[in-house]
């Protein structure tokens, strides 16, 4: 019942953090390495439990969701596919012991991103940085790549190229992300399922609370004016994880 209770409520608070703000995966993927959960199938089922959710909040903004800079919508798409694809095809021959090692150095950097996302955003966009089609493609294709592999931070990785490829939307902003991670993790999915990497029994309670969640975020994320408290919250749990996971 102890696990079933955390699954749920690492689910339902993965859910709403990913729809508002970004960065669920700092509890989730925590939470079923706390159970036993091997490092790597943690991963991909972490992976796997976002996706219901980015999909309900992807749905809840698709009128918002149009495509800016100098890449069309399918474009942006199919290229987060490809890197995705990669991402989880680089997972799968990362040996366990590996994995282990860089796990600390993956939520460590997540938690820096998820930290200085905001800011890192408005610095391009005062600068006015933006680059042409080659470049952009390149940016979202590294940046998917790194969702396949691991998905913790992607969601402010994301927002930051959106900025430096041209996009000045916020709305459109926050949908596409959640459409692009719905996208690259339902390919990498399927590349872990493949290869036996999910764990069902943890995957099954996880991805409904988390679906459950994304869908009261996404109705709450026009509303919310003051998610900075929810983000200090988000890095200082991040924080914490990342020492411990140092540590042992």
């Amino acid at each position: 019942m102890l696990s079933i209770a955390l699954l749920v409520i690492a689910g339902l608070l993965a859910g709403m953090v990913n729809a508002i703000a970004g960065g669920g995966t700092l509890l989730s993927f925590p939470a079923l390495i706390w159970l036993g959960v091997p490092p790597v199938m943690a991963n991909a089922t972490a992976t796997l439990t976002a996706l219901p959710g980015y999909l309900g909040s992807a749905w809840a903004f698709r009128n918002d969701i149009q495509a800016e800079g100098s890449l069309g919508l399918t474009g942006i798409v199919a290229i987060a596919a490809l890197g995705g694809l990669a991402g989880a095809g680089l997972l799968l021959i990362t040996p366990g012991d590996a994995f282990v090692g860089i796990v600390p150095w993956l939520l460590l950097t997540a938690t820096l991103l998820f930290a200085t996302g905001p800011r890192l955003v408005a610095l391009i966009r005062a600068r006015g940085l933006r680059i042409g089609a080659v470049l952009s493609a390149v940016a979202i294709f590294l940046v998917a790549g790194y969702g396949g592999y691991f998905n913790g931070g992607l969601g402010i990785m994301l927002l930051a190229v959106f900025s430096l490829i041209g996009f000045q939307n916020l709305h459109g902003m926050n949908g596409l992300k959640n459409l692009l991670s719905a996208v690259l993790s339902l390919v990498s999915v399927t590349t872990y399922a493949t290869a036996g990497l999910i764990a069902w029994d943890s995957a099954a309670i996880l991805a409904l609370s988390t679906t459950l969640g994304g869908y009261i975020g996404a109705r709450k994320a026009r509303r919310i004016r003051h998610t900075e408290y929810l983000r200090t919250l988000i890095v200082g749990i991040g924080a914490v994880l990342t020492l411990v996971f140092f540590v042992i």
